[in-house]
């Protein structure tokens, strides 16, 4: 094996090989590995050994080296049937060949024609993906705007009821009136007597006021 040739994994490495790299220590001495820059517009990035453009989505056929099937302005569901049907056609073919010469080298050829009828069909399938991205983000965002709503619904209710609450409180108090302007029945308030007493301290007189107090009841 020459030094240039290099082997690329069909599939990404496990997590723990990530996962390892980000323990507690690494995070504290800053050394657990950046998260890779966003790729630019025009930059070409590697991915599993193929080259890839950010300015085309999907990859044509053209790019790849293989041939196109179909034209460039069509129909997709037509042209998905042909497809389907000319796989079939050539399925019954492969069959017959194999039944009555397994030995014709027309039996690699009908193989490779069902392949690249299959790269067609999932090229033209890979051309939905946009739509098909756009639409579940739509159906996405529909659901959380339907969620939100229900639950402004459900809030205003319970606001609404905890109103209703509070103001038949408030209806059920009892109402206080003065002696001398209603002649009603005045409301005793208790207060707290130590309360009472940390009022009274504050007051600048309340020395003066316990003195003159005890000295009258050492009078009496």
């Amino acid at each position: 094996m020459s030094a240039a040739e290099t082997q690329v994994s069909s599939l990404p490495m496990p997590p723990e090989r990530y996962i390892s790299n980000y323990t507690d220590e690494n995070i504290r001495r800053n050394r657990a590995p950046r998260p890779p820059p966003p790729p630019s517009q025009h930059e070409v990035y590697s991915m599993f050994g193929i080259q890839y453009n950010n300015d085309e989505m999907i990859r044509s056929l053209e790019s790849q080296n293989i041939k196109r099937l179909i034209p460039i302005h069509f129909d997709r569901r037509k042209e998905l049937k042909k497809l389907n049907h000319s796989l079939l056609v050539n399925f019954l073919d492969l069959i017959d060949f194999l039944i009555l010469n397994p030995d014709s080298p027309r039996r690699t050829e009908k193989i490779d024609d069902i392949s690249l009828l299959f790269v067609n069909m999932h090229h033209l399938l890979n051309e939905f993906r946009p739509h098909q991205a756009r639409e579940t983000l739509r159906v996405m965002m529909e659901m959380q705007k339907r969620q939100r709503v229900e639950t402004a619904t459900r809030f205003q209710k319970h606001l609404e009821r905890v109103r209703d609450i509070v103001n038949s409180a408030f209806a059920a108090l009892p109402t206080l009136y003065d002696d001398d302007e209603h002649g009603g029945a005045k409301i005793k308030m208790e207060v707290d007597p130590l309360e009472s007493n940390v009022a009274a301290k504050n007051d600048p007189s309340y020395q003066h006021d316990r003195m003159m107090c005890k000295l009258v009841d050492s009078i009496d």
